[in-house]
């Protein structure tokens, strides 16, 4: 059999957690930055650090990327449940930066989502499922837990790049105990606070996972403790709770459920990153009185 090369290989997808950068780049160390005009840009100069790093990283071998981001903080979920996150408690200096932190990625030459209604989230789902037939893997830079719910075998995988972590579907199964599909009624049922979901009163990590690796949904699961296939302790008080709060189980997955048909007009050839546009990234620098960025770019477009 001839051996497979490197130039051979089909290239990765890497889709960016942009919301979740930016705000991990405001509680990095890095110092603190001002632009000319005065205004913190701290968490934008560092998200352009930590792509940047991405972009050099050999043993991510970037060859096709796009980065999204929740501009505003608001969905139509926020229509849906008055509980869901908004951009209440965003320290403000942070919440000033969201266009500025999607100005500099686009001067790296990177394709930017920005997202209004629907969520950062959905369009890297909908990129995942919609281009995986295009590329040996596409990997999700985030360790939101909504995202595992279209991670398929090795091949769309989560990457959590400040614990350095893949999340493959072996290791959803092994951390969360349900199968992708389950994620949005796992989440149902024990919450999540980083989005507002409450979930429902007594179910925890086991007996959610116990019961959704037997029925896979909540739907499917019988009002009856009686007959369920599986032996949970406090049963009877958890199935009474779940029957009476099917209508909030029905709302809390649809939140959880991520949305496969964002509008994202770029195709594949659209998402090769061909190099740092060199006039574009010097103008963002000299905009933000960046200088320690200027050479981190170790290939220009066009050169």
């Amino acid at each position: 059999m001839a051996r497979v090369t490197k130039a051979h290989r089909p290239a990765r997808l890497h889709l960016v957690d942009g919301t979740y950068e930016l705000y991990r780049a405001h509680f990095s160390k890095r110092p603190g930055h001002k632009a000319p005009d005065g205004r913190d840009v701290k968490a934008t100069v560092a998200l352009a650090s930590s792509l940047l790093a991405l972009l050099h990283d050999a043993k991510e071998e970037v060859t096709h990327i796009a980065v999204a981001f929740d501009n505003p903080i608001r969905s139509f979920r926020n229509d849906l449940f008055d509980g869901y996150k908004s951009d209440v408690g965003v320290p403000e200096e942070l919440h000033a930066q969201f266009d500025s932190a999607e100005e500099a990625a686009r001067a790296l030459g990177i394709v930017v989502w920005s997202m209004n209604e629907l969520e950062a989230d959905d369009a890297l789902a909908t990129a995942a499922v919609r281009f995986a037939g295009e590329f040996e893997q596409v990997r999700i830079l985030t360790p939101d837990k909504d995202l595992a719910q279209v991670v398929k075998g090795s091949h769309i995988v989560q990457v959590d790049r400040l614990r350095e972590k893949l999340i493959d579907e072996a290791a959803v199964v092994a951390v969360r105990g349900v199968e992708p599909a389950s994620i949005p009624d796992y989440l149902a049922l024990v919450g999540d606070t980083a989005d507002g979901i409450p979930g429902i009163p007594g179910f925890g990590e086991r007996g959610a996972s116990t019961l959704l690796m037997e029925y896979k949904t909540v739907d499917a699961i019988p009002d009856d403790p009686a007959v369920w296939r599986v032996k949970l302790r406090g049963a009877e008080r958890l199935g009474a709770t779940l029957a009476s709060m099917r209508k909030e189980a029905e709302l809390y997955k649809k939140l959880a459920t991520l949305r496969l048909d964002a509008p994202l007009k770029e195709g594949v050839a659209d998402l090769a990153h061909r190099g740092v546009p060199r006039e574009a990234f010097m103008a963002w620098c000299d905009a933000l009185a960046v200088r320690d960025l200027r050479t981190r770019p170790k290939r220009w477009a066009g050169e």
